[in-house]
């Protein structure tokens, strides 16, 4: 092994090297158990002679840094109680109970299916698809979700108009960066919205505005004037729950139309609805006015990274140009193996397989909560991987969120996803897809508790 070690030249040899090593072990950069390089290689390499090697791996030995026997590698020593690095990542906090936003089980991933598609893809890939690449993603990925999408979701489009990005984050910032090099000023989200999700075009220079939502979803008699986009989620607004409904799509379509304004449609979780069939997407309204958005963040993992927009005409070069600029490309052998997994109908299997799984988790919370906490009404589980909980009168967001971390418990609020100026009911967003498949009965009963004990406490 190669092996970086500062010697200063103000100090003697031996010193020297004594020092560096020191420092390097106590740094972290040579972790217990990892075999150091022989005497005779780490002399030739820092021009040194062997015996000052072996003295100094000898006297680091008697101070317990090393290990050193007849035969093996010098290696570092186990059991070393040395001071935290100042550049130490901060511990993870361990839950009893994790009901965080915005993640699948991931315990769930399909490993096995993933890795045969990814072994296939490298396979059949030629030379070429591993240089440098069309920044809006691998041919084979954009046509299999051409086809995908359209099967599936009602996306009208082609694998012309698809540009594959590094999820759903970036592709609302590729969007935005787009319209504000067209000369675009301001952009409305949903009230509520994800916290974070307003912070993207303001990196672009935009300016953010609320847009109400009611139990039927987004509000059309709202549409701010003056706004180049609106970015929605028909399908289950996120994080309230609502399905926009019929007659208010078509009212979105007409002012968006009217107004010369895109619709971003951002659909985070469509694939999984419980109650009836899927909600058909917007974009298959409207392909010319609607920016469809998707990712594998929910379907997968978010850990993949792949999104994917899906644009109208007049908006390809600008958002491929901006995914040029900001990496060039995401991943060829991610993109390669969702392709693979898709044609094969891996993705269908296993979004089949995990849609009766969260229904089953749905019902489970619904009848816990009814259960522990009568008092409590639960919104927004026709959909998706979370639920929001109503708080009624005298039980406080702050006094529930504040419970659930004594009692170790991952919970979001509901106060930070409204507008600063707009801020509306308080509630808890329930991640019921993120506990891992064999702990979602006792994270349940840790829920169930905490909410009994809150709702007790305020009667």
């Amino acid at each position: 092994m190669d092996l970086h070690l500062d010697l200063p030249a103000r100090r003697g040899l031996r010193s020297a090297l004594e020092s560096a090593l020191r420092q390097a072990i106590r740094d972290g950069r040579l972790a217990p158990g990892e075999s150091l390089p022989s005497s005779r290689a780490l002399a030739a390499q820092l021009e040194l002679a062997r015996g000052t090697v072996v003295e100094v791996y000898a006297q680091l030995a008697a101070e317990g840094y090393l290990r050193t026997r007849p035969g093996a590698a010098t290696e570092v020593a186990h059991g070393l109680h040395l001071p935290a690095s100042v550049n130490a990542e901060p511990a993870v906090p361990r839950h009893v109970a994790d009901f965080s936003l915005g993640r699948p089980d991931l315990s769930m991933f399909p490993r096995a299916e993933w890795l045969r598609a990814l072994r296939r893809a490298l396979q059949v890939t030629a030379h070429s698809e591993l240089g440098p690449a069309d920044p809006r993603g691998s041919p084979r990925l954009r046509a299999a979700l051409a086809n995908y999408l359209g099967r599936v979701r009602g996306v009208l489009t082609t694998p012309e108009r698809i540009v594959i990005c590094s999820g759903y984050t970036q592709g609302l910032r590729l969007v935005c960066d787009a319209l504000a090099a067209s000369g675009a000023q301001s952009i409305a989200l949903e009230n509520p919205c994800l916290p974070d999700h307003r912070k993207i075009p303001a990196a672009s220079g935009l300016t953010v505005t609320a847009l109400e939502v009611d139990g039927r979803g987004a509000r059309p008699e709202r549409f701010p004037a003056a706004v180049a986009a609106v970015v929605l989620t028909p399908a289950h607004q996120a994080p309230l729950g609502a399905t926009l409904e019929a007659d208010r799509r078509a009212e979105f379509i007409r002012v968006a139309t009217a107004r010369d304004v895109y619709l971003v449609e951002d659909d985070y979780d469509g694939e999984f609805r419980y109650d009836r069939h899927p909600v058909g997407v917007l974009q298959g309204l409207a392909p010319e006015r609607t920016i469809y958005a998707g990712s594998a963040s929910k379907s997968l993992a978010p850990g993949l990274r792949l999104g994917w927009l899906a644009l109208p005409t007049a908006l390809i070069d600008a958002v491929t140009e901006a995914k040029r600029r900001a990496d060039r490309g995401t991943d060829v052998f991610a993109q390669l193996a969702l392709a693979e997994m898709i044609e094969s109908g891996g993705l269908d299997r296993h979004i089949r397989r995990m849609r009766r799984l969260y229904r089953q988790r749905r019902d489970a919370l619904v009848a816990n909560l009814n259960q522990h906490a009568p008092a409590l009404s639960v919104q927004g589980i026709a959909a998706g991987l979370h639920a929001v909980v109503s708080l009624p009168e005298g039980i406080s967001e702050a006094e529930v969120l504040a419970e659930a971390r004594h009692r170790s418990i991952a919970l979001t609020g509901l106060t930070p996803f409204w507008h600063s100026r707009n801020r509306g009911a308080e509630g808890i967003v329930v991640g019921y897809g993120t506990p891992a498949r064999h702990r979602y009965g006792a994270a349940l009963e840790h829920l169930g508790s905490l909410l009994s004990a809150v709702t007790r406490a305020s009667a």
